[in-house]
Parts: C-alpha cells; sequence; structure tokens
C-alpha cells in the first residue's frame, strides 16, 4: 500500500491540473474584464465600446472598464492584447484600421489580426463618404473624374490615415483619375481642408463629415458600397455611381487573444451579441452614423481574411509606402 502513494499523489495533482483551468472556465467571469480601447476617449471606437459594454455591465453584473491604450493608430492597443494572458479577461475593441489594414501594410507588427486573435462579435460598420468642396460645381463621381483627369496639377486629396489613403487610391485604380495625398492629423481636419479649398476632395468617415454636409459647408457626392446611407439618403452609392468596386466599409468589434479556452470565447460572445441587439444599444449606435451588429466569429475572420487580401493589392498596385 505504501508503494502506491507516490503514484496515488502523482494522479490527485494530475487531476487537479486539469480541474482547475475547468473550474476557472465554468466560472467565469469572477472578476473585472478589460477591454482595450487603442483610441483616445470620445473617439468613435470608445463610444461604441462604453454603449455596449453599460448593457454588458447590466445584463451580466460584470465589471467592465475600458482602458484607453492610444497611439500608432490603434496598434499600441492591439499589441497590448494580443500579449495578455489568454483567459478572457482582456478584451480588444479592435478597428478595421489597426486589425485588417494594419495587418496587410505593415511587415514588421508584433501582432496580426487573424493569427493573434479571436474574433468574437461585431460592434458595428459604416461606410466612407466621397467629399468636394461645397462651391467646387462637382455634383458627381462622374464629374470629379473628368476634373481630376482634365486638371491634374489641381487635382489633390486630405487623408489622416492609412484607411482613408487607400479608400482614395483605391477610387484612382478604379476610375484612372489622377491625384496626390496631401496628409492631415486627422479626418477633421482634412475635412476642413475641403472647406478652405486646399484640397479637391477626400474619402472620409460618418460621424465628423455628416455635420459639415448637412451644414452646407461641403458636398457629399457617394457613399461607398452598395447601398445608401440613413443620414445621407439623398446621396448615390458607388454601386449607384457605377463603381461598385469601390465598396469599403470601417467596423468595429470584440476581440480575445488566441488560446482562449472556447466555452469562454462561446459566453463572451453570446452577452456581447445581446448587448449589442439591445434595442436601446441598436438607438444609440444608429445615433452615431453606423449600422449595428454584423458578422461574428468565423464569419468576422473571414471578412479580415478578404480585407486584408484587398488593402494588400491596393497598396502593391498604387505603389503605397507606409511608415509604421
Amino acid at each position: 500500500m505504501l508503494r502506491l502513494r507516490p503514484f496515488l499523489f502523482a494522479a490527485l495533482a494530475l487531476l487537479s491540473a486539469f480541474a482547475a483551468p475547468a473550474m476557472a472556465q465554468s466560472d467565469f467571469p469572477n472578476r473585472p474584464i478589460r477591454f482595450i480601447v487603442g483610441f483616445s476617449a470620445g473617439g468613435g471606437n470608445d463610444l461604441f465600446a462604453r454603449l455596449v459594454l453599460q448593457k454588458f455591465q447590466e445584463q451580466t453584473g460584470t465589471t467592465a472598464v475600458i482602458e484607453n491604450k492610444v497611439g500608432a493608430g490603434g496598434r499600441i492597443g492591439a499589441d497590448y492584447a494580443a500579449h495578455q494572458p489568454a483567459d478572457g479577461y482582456t478584451v480588444l475593441v479592435g478597428a478595421t484600421g489597426q486589425m485588417s489594414i494594419a495587418s496587410a501594410i505593415y511587415s514588421n507588427l508584433n501582432y496580426h489580426a487573424v493569427k493573434s486573435f479571436i474574433p468574437l462579435n461585431s460592434i458595428a460598420s459604416f461606410p466612407l463618404v466621397l467629399v468636394v468642396p461645397a462651391q467646387s460645381g462637382i455634383n458627381s463621381v462622374k464629374e470629379l473624374v473628368a476634373y481630376g483627369k482634365a486638371n491634374p496639377d489641381k487635382s489633390n486629396y486630405g487623408t489622416s490615415s492609412p484607411a482613408f489613403t487607400i479608400a482614395c487610391e483605391l477610387l484612382k485604380l478604379k476610375t484612372g483619375m489622377p491625384a496626390v495625398p496631401i496628409p492631415y492629423k486627422s479626418s477633421n481636419e482634412s475635412n476642413l481642408s475641403l472647406v478652405g479649398g486646399q484640397t479637391l476632395f477626400t474619402i472620409s468617415d460618418g460621424p465628423p463629415v455628416i455635420p459639415l454636409v448637412q451644414g452646407g459647408k461641403i458636398k457629399a457626392i457617394a457613399v461607398t458600397g452598395a447601398e445608401r446611407s440613413p443620414e445621407l439618403p439623398d446621396v448615390p452609392s458607388m454601386a449607384e455611381a457605377g463603381y461598385p468596386d469601390i465598396d469599403l466599409h470601417l467596423w468595429s468589434g470584440f476581440f480575445v487573444p488566441t488560446g482562449t479556452p472556447q466555452p469562454i470565447v462561446d459566453k463572451l460572445t453570446q452577452e456581447l451579441s445581446r448587448a449589442v441587439a439591445d434595442p436601446a444599444v441598436q438607438a444609440g449606435l444608429k445615433k452615431m452614423a453606423v449600422t449595428p451588429g454584423g458578422p461574428s466569429g468565423e464569419a468576422l475572420r473571414k471578412r479580415i481574411e478578404a480585407e486584408i487580401k484587398t488593402f494588400n493589392d491596393v497598396a502593391a498596385a498604387a505603389n503605397l509606402k507606409f511608415e509604421q
């Protein structure tokens, strides 16, 4: 009997090793969950996350702590989240720029949108808006293209991030028009450059551009994709304008580090999806000029993979070089 004790102790230790992770998964979450936002407080992704996570806390009783780790177009936050323990207590609020675009255009990232993360679900998505100066006399995409070809020395565009640069370069590739990028620090600045007549056009995100359009400061001539924006019902889609391939949308979603146990992934996906689907949350998101929800899990992963290829192809075709 004494000889069996070492084996019994070894067996008990092995059972404990298996039981501890299982117990941790079964009572998840039993402490606050950190949600990493790679952008400053008050920005679009931060506001999206706070709206959803308030409902998430109400329905689960779990404390959600938002940590804004700002810098490098959101890449600092994504890098940080990718290297946290894969236990479900660190969730990245990821956006197109730091996920799909960064993975496509930067060769020396310390993370990868698909390899480093498991996608949970989408928060919202929104098209981009092609805008020109209000007094330009340009009223359609075809008129913009014609003007740019006839006046290459006056054809330029404002841009504040790789997302907008790629969108504008895609327009150039699909139409053959020339245009030189003019860098700005924010999409709001690039929009204001149209008001002042410094640039011919830009492709911008909705929240900063829609008030300027509605106030008559600048003119919207198309939104990317196949459908019109509810906030700009009189503005045609790129498909309607004759350019269906210019179909870029920005999005925001939740991700956990690769290796997170599947039961925890499933639980987070279920509860976050329920929060996004709440009528009050949906209404709040729509007020921010975005479409709530979107693909989750495997479908979101496939979307990101397709986007990485598209962005990589555009950057290569346009010979774009981005400094990290």
